[in-house]
């Protein structure tokens, strides 16, 4: 349910500044107790009551057309005149273009390493991303996706020597990713005993960076058959970006950043490097210049970050990358402050934890990788043989085990909240029932069965739908429904604020079990005309807004499944 009307009472009666009261509005445990609830510990301290006291007296004095308010312990209960409430709930419920008059937010996201697969650890940086892409759009803002790509570097230098030293042509040409993955992983086994092979690999980096013709040859290659392979990855996850700029585009741009550290006395030497020191912020040193003169991690990030505000107009940067590099960003981010970048405040890290792929973790070094490909084929592949024994009539079976496939993939790391450790069960995920994303997308298909059924669609039905809400009698299913149908303004200003598009998701699997509810408790086709043009409203809306949650979430909703 939309409160935004109880939050506004509310605002104006505690004198508080508009907006406040919303987040703080929560729904009852049990929906006899009401619609909404308040609770009123937070004003406690300044009021000097019990919170008991403070409802009971607030419970007086709140007055809303249609509402009636009521304390039940410390909470201030609101329960909602449904009829009078009904129709304008219903109007709310429906999906609207958004103005585009935000702020412009640049959303790193994906960010792979050349000459490396496509793994599954690659998954969530590049689904988290783009549905925070997406959610910043469906709010009015003006997103930009930039893949970051790992296309620089000193692995490029022990690419480059394990292939001298090891490489086949044939080979590499037959499977490029592949046979690069068994070189990159040869020479972390062999580095270990013989350590020749590490002064080789810089040695070659350096080169690189020097321009050096056959270092820059080798390198191209690798990155063309990387991107070719990556092209293919994103096409099946629907991903696209509207910048496709690696680290080697700010190749040029790094030099300008170096000088300006240096002029304003914030590069200091250390055991050969070239370091700014951050004791002050209680950090190690961010290190700017390795001992042979190359660049790093950090002073690529600077550049990039200054690009991305400067060129792009970023007014917001985000970096969708995992929690193992919180401390890295923190020191980008200080630097930049002691660089007199003010806007460095709104560059968020937006950290994620580990994806376990049934409980084994991945490492490219160790050539632990499990080829994302390999998993969106297999969920394909048990999504068909599903709908096979279900629906073996189904037109487009193989577009719509696709759409449900990889969908589930994606679904199944959404859900999640982005902080925590995954550990992907990809039989779980496939399922039809419990918190899936084939879940989801069946109850979208069965709403809009239903209306197919219904030849709902024609001129008037909305209209006719809303008209006879108010004299509808609206049952706990219906009604529970038709609340939460409401509740997308508010769930997409959450998961904005906590950069969470399980908030996007968990309401996707909230609607879906509501209107399962509602659709086994209620006839819909062979209900009598009012409670018929209702139910099918309520059909129409669910279906369509579950299609926005999904759309946000980057899967798609077949209209049959």
């Amino acid at each position: 349910m939309s409160l935004s009307k109880i939050a506004a009472a509310l605002d104006a009666l505690l004198e508080w500044e508009p907006g406040t009261a919303e987040p703080m509005l929560e729904l009852p445990p049990d929906p006899k107790l009401g619609d909404a609830a308040f609770p009123c510990f937070a004003l406690a301290k300044a009021w000097r009551k019990a919170p008991q006291q403070i409802s009971s007296e607030l419970s007086e004095r709140f007055g809303l057309e249609g509402v009636e308010a009521s304390a039940a312990g410390p909470y201030l209960n609101f329960r909602l005149d449904r009829s009078a409430h009904a129709a304008s709930l219903m109007e709310e419920a429906e999906v609207r273009p958004v103005e585009q008059s935000g702020e412009t937010v640049v959303i790193d996201l994906s960010s792979p390493n050349i000459a490396k697969p496509f793994g599954v650890g690659h998954l969530r940086s590049t689904v988290i991303g783009a549905a925070l892409y997406r959610m910043y759009a469906a709010a009015g803002h003006n997103p930009i996706s930039v893949n970051h790509l790992g296309d620089w570097g000193t692995q490029f230098g022990k690419q480059i020597t394990a292939y001298k030293r090891w490489g086949d042509e044939r080979k590499l040409k037959a499977a490029p990713i592949r046979e690069s993955l068994d070189l990159y992983v040869r020479f972390h086994d062999e580095a270990e005993s013989d350590p020749t092979l590490e002064t080789e690999a810089r040695d070659w980096f350096k080169k690189l960076e020097g321009g050096d013709e056959e270092a820059l040859r080798l390198w191209k290659y690798f990155v063309d058959v990387s991107l070719a392979e990556f092209d293919r990855m994103y096409e099946r996850l629907g991903v696209s970006f509207d910048k496709v700029l690696g680290e080697s585009f700010y190749n040029d741009k790094m030099g300008a950043v170096v000088e300006e550290l240096r002029q304003k006395g914030l590069l200091e030497e250390s055991e050969g490097a070239q370091v700014v020191r951050l004791d002050d912020e209680e950090m190690p040193p961010c290190l700017i210049l390795k001992s042979d003169g190359t660049t790093i991690y950090p002073t690529r990030d600077l550049a990039t970050a200054v690009y991305r505000h400067d060129v792009l107009g970023a007014e917001k940067l985000l970096y969708v990358v995992g929690a193992e590099q919180s401390l890295h960003f923190r020191q980008v981010f200080a630097v930049l402050k002691k660089m007199g970048r003010e806007w460095a405040d709104a560059c968020l890290h937006i950290p994620f934890g580990l994806m376990k792929f049934e409980g084994k973790k991945m490492s490219t070094r160790r050539g632990k990788v499990v080829f994302l490909e390999e998993v969106l084929d297999e969920a394909v592949s048990r999504a068909a043989s599903i709908i096979e024994a279900k629906n073996p009539q189904l037109a487009q079976r193989e577009a719509v085990a696709e759409a449900v496939g990889i969908g589930a993939i994606i679904f199944g790391d959404l859900k999640n909240n982005r902080i925590g450790e995954i550990d992907f069960s990809l039989e779980e995920a496939v399922q039809f029932e419990g918190e899936t994303g084939p879940y989801v997308q069946y109850t979208h298909a069965r709403a809009r069965s239903v209306l197919r059924k219904a030849g709902a669609g024609q001129a008037g039905a909305e209209a006719a739908g809303k008209a006879a809400a108010e004299t509808y009698v609206w049952d706990e299913a219906s009604w529970e429904l038709l609340k939460r149908l409401g509740d997308h303004p508010s769930e997409l200003r959450r998961g904005l604020q906590r950069h969470e598009p399980s908030v996007i998701a968990r309401y996707a699997l909230d609607l879906s079990k509501l209107f399962n509810r509602f659709y086994h408790h209620n006839k819909v086709l062979t209900a009598e005309s009012v409670d018929r043009e209702v139910r099918l409203e309520l059909a129409r809306l669910t279906a369509q807004r579950l299609r926005w949650a999904l759309d946000l979430l980057g899967i798609r909703s077949p209209e049959e499944i």
